[in-house]
């Protein structure tokens, strides 16, 4: 078996850990378990810690043997692993493919996984494109660079060494790494006469060379795994886009279409996994009076409409960004922490109330760059974000997990664009990252705590944490 952990000194750690996650005075009752059960919990896993001989452990977020790594699934409104809880929390470091290209930049990829790892993340969303562009592994329609592909199938066996999941996207609305842009380019240099990037979404010859790039990747056999991307269970989700936006047709109606046709076409390659679109979770026109959570009056504007996009046969969990200092103002200040606890609970009530269905807040961030900002602001600014989600965990909510924009190794500076959390030189962020991932460990494994309390060899606690004895 291969543990990876979060490592603590001592059983008050833990303690206080458990203290802290049920400290305030609502009533609790999280899968069933009241605050009476809980507390004799606390008190049998006490026992379990002294039971047996001084050198035993507390293991945390044990994994699995590969044989016995299953796919994430849906149930309601919550992820699902072997019928157990799945909450989320995450990460983004979107170049990985392409530092795997290179080998000068291989041992990188490693690195942030280990980094990730060793805080207890357990999710990462990174890119399965590049159209055309540098290092492209799309280098024209469906034609492929294998060394790059090669280098995608690195990221994925490396993710799977180290446990964590990935959500694969597969193009992107802005520029960068070519996305929709690139597709119009290719789509006017093959005679088409395109007038808009945003016909990407609109014409059935662009539509086409993105299916093709789908199944491509899909069907796509692991030179390093042997496994088909589409039967591998350590992709968590497939996103369709990164952040789509059709300013073109401010009614939402060009890209709902394009989202009908997608959603349902990856489920056809792959009933298996997991679909989300990739949103930034503004609201449109089918629900104004939502609008008003909305950062300004322009994300009403952009084409996209949270709920009725969400509501597609097909997709499975609904995806949200926050971006408080990019939509509201750059300048650091109180209103951006008050923006993002409505923005979420507002998301989180939306996904209970008429999705039913898990919401995931894929990209958040603050940029070091911000008039403002300080380290004790991020730090803020994440704890927000965690506090938001433990609340509606607690109650068995929509609330499904996190994804921090964006966690870097040591030596990637230059790709920093502002937003990038280096743990070495982050102490009190890393300490924050890892305290939210026990506490999330203990949610995922309440269900089997209920049900295992003893002194046995293998007790319940080995499987969210890790302990050694001082």
């Amino acid at each position: 078996m291969d543990y990876h952990n979060i490592k603590f000194g001592s059983r008050f750690i833990f303690s206080l850990v458990v203290f802290l996650i049920f400290s305030d005075n609502s009533s609790w009752n999280v899968f069933g378990v009241e605050n009476e059960q809980f507390e004799s919990m606390v008190k049998g896993a006490e026992n379990d810690l002294s039971c047996g001989s001084t050198s035993s452990r507390i293991y945390g977020l044990q994994v699995k043997d590969d044989d016995d790594w299953p796919m994430v699934e849906k149930k309601g409104n919550q992820f699902v692993v072997n019928g157990q809880p799945f909450y989320v929390n995450g990460f983004n470091t979107y170049w990985l493919m392409v530092f795997a290209a290179d080998q000068s930049t291989r041992g990188k990829v490693s690195e942030v996984f280990q980094q990730a790892s060793s805080v207890g993340l357990t999710v990462c969303r990174t890119w399965a494109f590049n159209d055309g562009q540098w290092r492209a592994l799309q280098k024209s329609p469906s034609v492929y660079d294998e060394e790059v592909f090669q280098a995608l199938d690195f990221v994925v066996s490396e993710a799977k060494k180290y446990k964590i999941r990935l959500i694969l996207t597969l193009t992107n609305n802005w520029e960068a790494y070519g996305g929709k842009s690139q597709y119009v380019k290719w789509g006017k240099a093959a005679g088409l006469n395109l007038t808009s990037d945003d016909e990407f979404f609109s014409h059935p010859t662009l539509r086409s060379y993105y299916k093709a790039h789908v199944k491509a990747v899909l069907n796509r056999v692991n030179t390093f795994t042997n496994i088909t991307y589409k039967n591998d269970p350590t992709i968590f989700a497939w996103e369709l886009m990164n952040e789509p936006r059709c300013t073109s047709d401010a009614s939402g109606n060009t890209l709902q279409s394009w989202i009908q046709e997608m959603a349902v076409y990856v489920k056809s390659l792959d009933a298996k996994h997991l679909v989300e679109i990739g949103l930034e979770g503004f609201y449109g026109p089918s629900t104004p009076d939502r609008a008003q959570f909305n950062p300004n009056s322009y994300a009403t504007q952009v084409g996209t409409d949270f709920i009725r996009n969400h509501q597609v046969l097909g997709v499975d969990f609904a995806s949200v960004h926050i971006y408080a200092d990019s939509w509201i103002s750059p300048t650091i200040s109180d209103a951006h922490i008050q923006f993002t606890k409505s923005w979420m609970e507002a998301h989180i009530e939306d996904a209970e109330k008429y999705l039913g269905m898990p919401v995931v807040f894929a990209e958040f961030g603050v940029s070091t760059k911000d008039p403002g900002y300080n380290s004790s602001y991020r730090d803020t600014l994440i704890t927000t974000v965690y506090k938001t989600l433990l609340n509606s965990t607690k109650n068995g909510g929509s609330g499904a997990g996190s994804l921090l924009w964006q966690l870097f190794p040591d030596g990637t500076d230059y790709m920093d664009d502002g937003y990038a959390i280096v743990l070495s030189k982050s102490p009190s962020t890393s300490n924050i990252i890892s305290l939210h991932s026990t506490r999330v460990a203990i949610f995922n494994h309440l269900c089997s705590w209920k049900c295992r309390w003893g002194c046995k060899k293998r007790n319940s606690l080995e499987a969210f944490l890790y302990h050694d004895d001082l």
